[in-house]
């Protein structure tokens, strides 16, 4: 007996998350379809009735992770400005914290498979390379100093992000065997940062109060 097609897609969204899930923690190239499958809860055979290769279900895995990506960075600018927070100084102090460095599995997904996007397919890639536009458009945003043209705050905002996924990255690579080190370049990119971030505020207050006096 077949199942219907809610449950179909229910298990195709399963497979999704699992692969996501073995992804991060091992590398597209580590995971294999028994493995991929056997944590999805399902055999090996029924992965083609889903996908018709590996590399489809990693573009699906990737579509998936720069969408949820997106919609959580768009979450956390709204939230730090409800708060009347700096939304640029909330991304610098989480991006680059001890619990993020640890969360691989749920963080940053640019962060996440920024090892192994430059292996993957054409799809994948650029799935990737537009996760990556999407979140370079809101880092524009929120770095933008008043008056200031697009392009000026675009060079920030892709200079800004590089420098806070590097930092991450590198925190990542010796968190095991150099624990101090690690820390050490969370807390300098995190000082790095909020000089950039404080520069800013100073022009907006600037700008505010040349505006009162007009």
């Amino acid at each position: 007996m077949g199942i219907s097609k809610q449950q179909a897609a229910h298990n195709r969204e399963a497979i999704i998350g699992a692969a996501e899930k073995l992804f991060r923690e091992k590398g597209v190239d580590a995971v294999g379809l028994n493995d991929l499958m056997d944590a999805a809860g399902f055999t090996r055979g029924g992965f083609y009735n889903h996908f018709k290769s590996k590399d489809a279900l990693v573009a699906a895995v990737m579509d998936k992770a720069m969408q949820e990506g997106a919609a959580a960075l768009d979450a956390a600018i709204a939230g730090s400005r409800a708060k009347g927070r700096d939304p640029l100084e909330g991304q610098i102090e989480w991006y680059l914290s001890p619990g993020h460095r640890a969360d691989v599995e749920h963080g940053c997904p640019l962060s996440g498979f920024a090892g192994d996007v430059r292996r993957l397919d054409d799809a994948a890639r650029e799935r990737y390379a537009r996760g990556l536009e999407t979140n370079l458009a809101y880092f524009t945003d929120i770095v933008a100093k008043p008056g200031e043209s697009p392009a000026v705050a675009r060079a920030r905002a892709v200079a800004v992000f590089s420098e806070m996924l590097g930092a991450l990255l590198l925190s990542r690579a010796v968190a095991v065997s150099a624990p101090t080190l690690s820390d050490e370049i969370l807390k300098s990119g995190r000082r790095s940062l909020r000089a950039a971030t404080g520069d800013r505020r100073k022009g907006s207050v600037q700008t505010s109060k040349a505006a009162m006096q007009r």
